[in-house]
């Protein structure tokens, strides 16, 4: 089965990333299973979500449903099993060097995929992902012909690719797309009205490439949700908190530019937000992150996941309106991207590498400068 416009991925509910309060793991379970019921049938999770915890809590949610009856996604990448964790850069990507030689790739990513799916309670995954890869992982053809031969065992029916987890990598997944198109089926990015750059800037080698795009952080951190004000208490080690001063303001001052589209259409905001990703050609699934804001008046995130489930199946949003929201929203330059750059001249970190004379080249036949 093949990835479906509405997906619910095991990041959400704050029991691995620290968004909101962290709902108990009964809660989680019913989440997931909430999500199928209410007719979302693409579900996301990742061997490094809480080392393995959340494919088990999936394959707990799933357990007794019909698996032809839902898209099993799996991403793969951080090599929990023989890495060690190190502080807030997380575990080592399995292509690191001190792990492995690249003739041992293919027989790690059989071992991480077989372990994640008794995890998940199924035989195969629908799609697997290699998980926030390092520069090898763009442009290592070991690495896709490892990833090929997860297909040919009959572990996954489909390939993709996952960057992050910040945002860029945009030249270094473009490469990707026309280094191993052929055998790449989907490409997950960030995307939302209010960050538009740079993640439209793939959009059109993924089209070429045939490549399926699947986007994340649709809300925005939250905004999009509906429920965040002025002046909005983070609880202490939310991520949010370490943002910019300003950014939820400076969100909802964009975001009341865009209400007139948003209620003449009659949607909800997270609703306008995935179908502002939808309108976009390649993207064929999005998949928010469910936060449950802390306060006893807070909205129950199980009312958020319904929201999102009854997204219409036809989008309202014209052409036109989808370039007026991407203008209002218009992020360029906000941020440093990670990926390939002109500011390293050695790799000192796995998401953070000099750039390459094929990029530049890349860069300048897609129209996309020289400043990266």
């Amino acid at each position: 089965m093949d990835l479906t416009q509405t997906a619910f991925g095991t990041w959400g509910g704050g029991r691995f990333m620290h968004f909101g309060e962290a709902v108990d793991d009964q809660r989680f379970i019913a989440l997931i299973q909430l999500a199928h019921q209410s007719g979302i049938r693409t579900f996301i999770t990742s061997d490094v979500y809480g080392v393995g915890r959340a494919d088990e809590m999936l394959g707990a949610a799933l357990a007794g449903i019909d698996r032809d009856s839902y898209c099993l996604v799996g991403m793969l990448g951080h090599d929990i099993y023989e890495g060690k964790r190190e502080g807030s850069r997380g575990y080592p990507r399995f292509t690191d060097p001190a792990l492995r030689s690249r003739d041992e790739y293919t027989s790690y990513l059989k071992m991480a995929t077989e372990k994640s799916l008794e995890r998940c309670r199924a035989e195969s995954f629908d799609l697997v992902m290699l998980h926030n890869p390092d520069e090898r992982g763009y442009a290592d053809a070991s690495v896709w012909e490892a990833m090929s031969a997860l297909k040919e065992a009959g572990l996954a029916d489909r390939l993709g690719i996952a960057p992050g987890p910040a945002n860029g990598f945009t030249l270094d997944l473009i490469h990707s797309f026309e280094q191993f198109g052929e055998l790449i089926d989907w490409a997950m990015i960030i995307l939302n009205p209010l960050e538009p750059w740079p993640g439209r800037l793939t959009l059109d080698a993924a089209a070429k490439a045939d490549v399926k795009v699947l986007t994340r952080v649709v809300d925005y951190g939250g905004l999009f949700h509906g429920t965040m004000k002025v002046g909005h208490a983070f609880r202490d080690g939310d991520h949010r908190a370490y943002r910019p001063d300003g950014w939820v303001e400076a969100g909802l001052e964009k975001i009341e530019q865009m209400r007139p589209v948003i209620e003449r259409h009659g949607l909800s905001m997270l609703q306008f937000a995935s179908l502002w990703n939808l309108a976009h050609a390649p993207v064929q699934s999005v998949a928010p992150t469910f936060i449950q804001e802390a306060g006893e008046d807070a909205l129950p995130v199980e009312d958020l996941l319904r929201d999102f489930a009854a997204l219409p199946g036809e989008n309202p949003l014209s052409a036109e309106e989808v370039e007026q929201i991407a203008h209002v929203g218009d992020n360029t330059g906000c941020m440093v991207l990670k990926g390939a750059s002109n500011r390293h001249e050695e790799s000192l970190r796995p998401d953070e590498w000099p750039m390459r004379s094929e990029l530049l080249e890349l860069a300048g036949r897609h129209g996309l400068g020289e400043e990266w």
